[in-house]
């Protein structure tokens, strides 16, 4: 199922942005761009994908910059000034030299903090805050889009019905019109020959019966409700969509082949139709 999900954590000196992007898949696939830095995170966070979501391809995105505010403000490192100043403070005393400091001197990038301090503390709790801000964007983003190809599926569905409907009609023209296309066959066949007219009537009855698709219909009808509440529910559903359209399939097909109306048979043709887009669509349903 698609889907995008943003998430983003401001920290002291960093902000940590976290996108992700899903695609169809029939199964889980993962991908992750991100720095180095957050290697020892990765295991954690492809774990909370596989708990959260069933399916779909997804691509992770994690990208951090220095905030504006922590770019402009000093970041003299006091351990460093005092070590500099414990160093230097006896050597110039030694050797009996005025020792004086001018505080510009530690402006330098010598006393900066160490970043990779800073890093190391404060990024991975803000790559979590992020990851865990996207997936919830990306759960409401898949629950929308999840919505919409339920609506799409539903459409689908009414249509099968309308044609399971009209089918339903035709078959109680079938037999009058199998009777007389039997008759006019035989009367073809068999001009100087008188016929028994109850003995074709059987046989006529016997034919039709072995044509009968009112077990099939009655057994699409539940399926069909039985579709409709599972489309209602939530959860996975994926698995139990394919396999009530193939129970579907299977009895669209043998009202095809039993079929010899014409209205019928094109009728069938276009249920076929409708039940592969629902089978298309719904590969996308977790």
């Amino acid at each position: 199922m698609t889907g995008f999900g943003k998430g983003e954590a401001v920290g002291p000196n960093f902000t940590i942005t976290t996108e992700i992007k899903t695609v169809n898949n029939r199964f889980k696939d993962f991908k992750f761009r991100m720095s180095s830095l957050f290697n020892a995170l990765e295991l954690d966070l492809r774990s909370k994908l596989e708990q959260d979501f069933r399916r779909g391809s997804f691509e992770v995105s994690v990208t951090y910059k220095r905030n504006e505010k922590a770019i402009t403000e000093f970041q003299i490192d006091p351990k460093k000034v005092e070590a500099y100043l414990n160093l230097m403070k006896p050597i110039f005393e030694k050797n009996q030299i005025p020792f004086q400091v001018s505080p510009t001197e530690f402006l330098r990038n010598d006393f900066n903090k160490d970043e990779d301090d800073q890093k190391d503390k404060e990024l991975e709790p803000l790559a979590v805050a992020s990851f865990e801000k996207a997936v919830e964007a990306l759960k409401i983003s898949r629950s929308h889009e999840g919505q919409k190809l339920v609506d799409k599926l539903h459409e689908h569905l009414a249509i099968y019905e309308t044609c399971l409907a009209q089918v339903e009609v035709l078959k109680a023209q079938y037999p009058e019109m199998m009777k007389d296309k039997l008759t006019s066959k035989l009367n073809e066949k068999l001009k100087d020959i008188k016929i028994d007219e109850s003995r074709f009537l059987q046989e006529v009855v016997y034919y039709l019966e072995k044509l009968e698709i009112d077990e099939e219909i009655n057994r699409a009808k539940i399926h069909l409700i039985k579709l409709k509440t599972v489309l209602r529910s939530s959860g996975e559903i994926g698995r139990q969509i394919d396999f009530l359209l193939q129970e579907l399939g299977r009895e669209t097909n043998t009202m095809g082949s039993k079929s010899a109306h014409p209205e019928i048979s094109s009728n069938v043709v276009e249920m076929k139709v409708q039940l592969e887009k629902i089978r298309e669509q719904a590969l996308n349903l977790e």
